[in-house]
């Protein structure tokens, strides 16, 4: 059974049960003024039934769809709450169908409303299904994620390539930056080296010129 058709039946569910709770409302509205509803509580009894296949029907399908995986689990159980929401107010109809309509009743705002898929509310059957998800199978849907996850796995892999050539240019830089540390120790003592021999030579010299002058006299 098709997304589409399940959409339909399911707000059709829901305007019968509208419909339904308008009735009751104005069966309790003759009965109080005196006038027979006894055609109107044969609509409601017809209507009642009708509801309660209609209910059952989708839960069939609901389950059948489950089953066969053609929509995840996750959105199985939030169709099974709407589902059970139907229930309970499949329920509260047939007490207020039953209740004689001269006692007093829920107000109208309350018996013609809070049910799912009020009037002028959103379908909440396909809320939170994405349009890329709306129509595929569970088969299909698990390949759209598989595909999205080996997306995200490239990305990753592009990125630590990225961490790894940026590590090793860091680590060159390093090696590049003790090699000249080195060249620089070298060059110091170098200049350490030959500061020493220069003045080494100069004291020589001096020593010479003073013997010079020495023998001179």
């Amino acid at each position: 059974m098709s997304q589409h058709y399940q959409l339909q039946n399911y707000d059709a569910t829901c305007r019968l049960a509208q419909e339904i709770a308008e009735n009751i409302h104005e069966r309790n509205r003759l009965q109080r003024t005196g006038s027979n509803p006894a055609k109107l509580n044969m609509t409601l009894r017809a209507s009642l039934q009708k509801l309660k296949q209609n209910i059952a029907q989708l839960r069939e399908t609901l389950v059948r769809a489950s089953s066969q995986r053609r929509i995840m689990q996750s959105e199985a159980d939030r169709r099974q709450n709407l589902v059970d929401d139907l229930v309970t107010r499949e329920k509260q109809l047939c007490a207020s169908f039953s209740r004689d309509g001269t006692d007093p009743e829920p107000s109208r705002s309350s018996l013609m409303s809070g049910g799912p898929g009020g009037a002028g509310s959103a379908n909440p059957w396909l809320v939170n299904e994405s349009e890329e998800t709306q129509g595929l199978s569970f088969g299909e849907i698990k390949q759209q994620q598989q595909r999205i996850i080996e997306a995200q796995d490239a990305g990753l892999d592009a990125l630590a390539a990225v961490i790894s050539r940026q590590k090793r240019m860091g680590e060159e830089i390093g090696n590049e930056l003790d090699d000249q540390n080195e060249i620089i120790d070298d060059i110091t003592h170098l200049v350490d080296k030959t500061d020493s021999r220069i003045r080494n030579e100069t004291r020589r010299v001096k020593l010479v010129e003073t013997k010079s002058a020495s023998c001179g006299e």
